[in-house]
């Protein structure tokens, strides 16, 4: 797919799927105690899906932004070559950064794309 034609509508879905707030729940209960997950990933669910930029994203996490070549960042970047639609990103705000609950490989592969892109998420 082109850049010039990479909109945020043609990358992502509306809406998160299903099995994105198990995987979170999981990730979140290696940080905090399961029932305090547990609730997050609730407060997700109920959440509305903003917009964010993949940049701004990127930087509140402070995470590494992952190679191209990490498995799962090429497996996305595959999907949206094959006009699949990547699932939003599911966000917790910490202390004194942005937790990615799910979704680093998808952000990681919308920055390759594009680091401007207009990513749905959830934040709580």
């Amino acid at each position: 797919m082109k850049k010039s034609t990479l909109t945020q509508d043609n990358i992502w879905m509306k809406e998160p799927e299903e099995h994105d707030f198990p995987a979170a729940q999981d990730y979140l209960e290696l940080l905090l105690v399961p029932d305090a997950a547990k609730k997050i990933v609730e407060d997700l669910k109920k959440a509305p899906t903003i917009i964010k930029k993949s940049k701004d994203i990127l930087r509140a996490s402070r995470l590494p932004l992952l190679p191209e070549t990490n498995i799962h960042v090429k497996e996305n970047l595959k999907k949206v070559q094959k006009n699949k639609k990547l699932s939003p990103i599911l966000l917790m705000r910490g202390q004194n950064d942005l937790i990615i609950a799910d979704g680093y490989h998808r952000l990681c592969c919308s920055y390759y794309l594009t680091e401007d892109m207009d990513v749905p998420c959830r934040l709580v």
